[in-house]
């Protein structure tokens, strides 16, 4: 049986104690520094009270340490790491491949997506060279999972929900090459979200003001049983920087689909059950509209007229009164919903409910919006008035004895897991009872109180047979102290082992190594040497030489999105000559490699 993991974003210990409770089997949390989403970091001391909780359950930790290092960056990084392991972190997510020319300690090392994990070559080598775990390129089919999984004995994780990166990860130059924030560095300006105009070579414009380079966002769902079946291990949830509602709507959603895979083939790779106290939906959460992007297929995936949240379509609207909108369907509406539409000329306008008759509702302000027009809900009010309550608990469950022996009493609690703990609870003094029956009811009822604890109780039993007089209150001490003598296992049992990594790759698949390795310092360099490559250029970050260069590399293709593929296109009234983007001065130039089906943007010298 092979053991899925749903893996949860933690921007900081709330919200990873809240993907614990919601299903999650392992967190990816930010480290002090160094970590690919510099808006979220967190101190040593809040990453070990994250282990602390997520270890009760059974739960791993991965501390994100993704981005490329100058070299004044390793030492202070080294140090970092050496301190998380000694907390308990289970793995380190990581890119530079300098880190592993240094001294680290025995943890787990997972080659984290900005490696540009997309070629079967460099996984094979990746898999070879130490790491126990490769993330899987965004791009990566069904198909070429099961090719991977079948080629390479690690751990495989995929992206299964999200937001998505145009380019490939660990590829993109552009918020470096426009304000000197590289995503490389954990600092993106996420300038895919920006809109841009569209341009032939000869000055023609196509298009104005859309966004032609941001996605909608990632939804795996119903892929997720082919993807256990083609050999992930790991499915990871973005969102990072997502609000509290987002985690906990998309990690139940996705808690309640792996449980309903396993089985003989799946099991859980973390303990306790979840009990969820709404219905998870992940269409009334942020998203741009969703795309399983390339599981199965190429298609269209752009979000050309908006890349703000869209929600959950909730029907066109019926007639327009002069301060009412009719709208068809059966949607429940509710006061401070947040509803949007496209009007005539594309732009996305919003609006508050103020008032609901029916399928009738009044705007705070009436929009100029018309019959026929579609509507979306980007913030439902109750659903989310819901979700900033108690939504979820997740229980251990146990099974709990109690026992005589000489001397006095002895509580047994063994966990699902199979953990036990033995109480022994002395006494001077064993009264005979009056009432045998109703004592051992009694002790009995107080055993399976288990209250805010992890635990709940599937089975308790009173071996006393009622025996002997024992006050309430002196039941709940031994039970209390038994509960918290087995969390004390449990997080020691569970606290991450040694991982001995052994470098057994031979040569890199290539011997020239462009920019796109982002080698910035003097370990990485050391470390592609090692392996064969004899022509190593620098990182972008380091040179800044962006002359000919791309600065995103994208399997994403605009022709395509279009209608104007070059492959599939002939003889049609569309433009195959070069492209260009122009956005706020600057002026990108499109390359189609349409043998690959890649696209390149690259730096003009042209101002736009």
């Amino acid at each position: 049986m092979r053991k899925l993991e749903l893996l949860a974003p933690a921007k900081n210990v709330v919200f990873g104690r809240e993907a614990v409770n919601h299903g999650a089997d392992a967190l990816y949390v930010g480290a002090p520094a160094f970590g690919a989403r510099s808006g979220a970091t967190n101190t040593l001391s809040d990453i070990e009270t994250l282990v602390n909780y997520a270890h009760l359950y059974g739960v791993k930790v991965y501390a994100t340490v993704n981005t490329i290092l100058f070299d004044d960056e390793i030492e202070p990084a080294v140090r970092m790491i050496r301190e998380l392991y000694g907390m308990g972190v289970d793995a380190l997510i990581v890119q530079d491949m300098g880190l592993l020319e240094c001294d680290l300690p025995p943890i787990e090392l997972h080659a984290s997506t900005q490696c540009h994990n997309a070629s079967l070559e460099r996984i094979k080598f990746l898999s070879n060279a130490g790491f126990s775990r490769i993330i899987l390129a965004r791009e990566t089919s069904l198909e070429q999972m099961r090719e991977i999984s079948n080629s390479v004995d690690v751990e495989l994780e995929a992206f299964v929900h999200g937001a998505l990166c145009v380019s490939y990860s660990g590829q993109c130059y552009m918020s470096q090459y426009l304000v000197g924030r590289s995503g490389n560095r954990g600092c993106c300006s996420q300038p895919c979200r920006s809109s841009y105009d569209l341009y032939t070579g000869d000055g023609r414009l196509l298009m104005k003001e859309r966004h032609l380079l941001s996605l909608k966002d990632f939804d795996a769902s119903r892929h997720v049983a082919t993807m256990a079946e083609n050999g992930i291990t790991s499915f990871k949830i973005e969102g990072r920087l997502k609000d509290m509602s987002y985690v906990k709507n998309v990690v139940a959603h996705y808690r309640m689909l792996l449980d309903g895979m396993m089985g003989d083939a799946f099991g859980r790779s973390s303990s306790g059950r979840c009990e969820f106290f709404f219905v998870p939906d992940v269409e009334k959460t942020f998203n741009r509209g969703y795309t399983d992007y390339f599981l199965e297929k190429r298609q269209k995936m752009a979000s050309f007229a908006t890349q703000k949240s869209l929600g959950k379509y909730v029907g066109e609207v019926s007639a327009v009164g002069r301060n009412t909108i009719k709208v068809d369907g059966d949607t429940v509406f509710n006061n401070g919903d947040g509803l949007c539409f496209f009007d005539r000329d594309g732009v996305l306008q919003g609006f508050l409910v103020n008032g609901v008759r029916g399928n009738e509702i009044k705007p705070n302000r009436m929009p100029n919006i018309e019959k026929g027009m579609r509507l979306w809900r980007n913030n439902d009010f109750e659903f989310e008035k819901l979700l900033s309550g108690r939504t979820a608990e997740r229980k251990i469950g146990v099974r709990i004895t109690l026992e005589t022996e000489e001397g006095g009493f002895v509580v047994r609690v063994e966990d699902e897991d199979g953990l036990s703990v033995s109480h022994s609870a002395r006494t001077e003094i064993m009264e005979e009872s009056g009432n045998a029956e109703a004592v051992s009811a009694m002790i009995v009822k107080q055993l399976k109180k288990t209250g805010d604890t992890p635990f709940r109780v599937v089975a308790a039993e009173d071996k006393t047979g009622g025996r002997y007089f024992v006050p309430t209150s002196v039941v709940n001490g031994w039970r209390r102290d038994t509960l918290e003598e087995l969390s004390a296992l449990r997080r020691t049992h569970f606290r991450a082992g040694g991982s001995k990594r052994v470098d057994a790759a031979g040569c890199y698949p290539e011997r020239e190594l462009s920019y796109k390795g982002n080698v910035v310092n003097g370990k990485s360099e050391a470390f592609y040497r090692r392996h064969g490559v004899e022509e190593i250029e620098r990182g972008l970050e380091e040179t800044g030489d962006y002359g000919g260069k791309a600065l995103m590399t994208t399997k994403y293709c605009l022709r395509y999105e279009l209608g104007w593929c070059l492959k599939t296109k002939k003889g049609a009234n569309y433009p195959n000559e070069t492209l260009y983007l122009h956005n706020n001065g600057h002026r990108f130039r499109l390359e189609f490699d349409c043998s690959k089906c890649v696209m390149r943007i690259l730096a003009s010298n042209e101002k736009g």
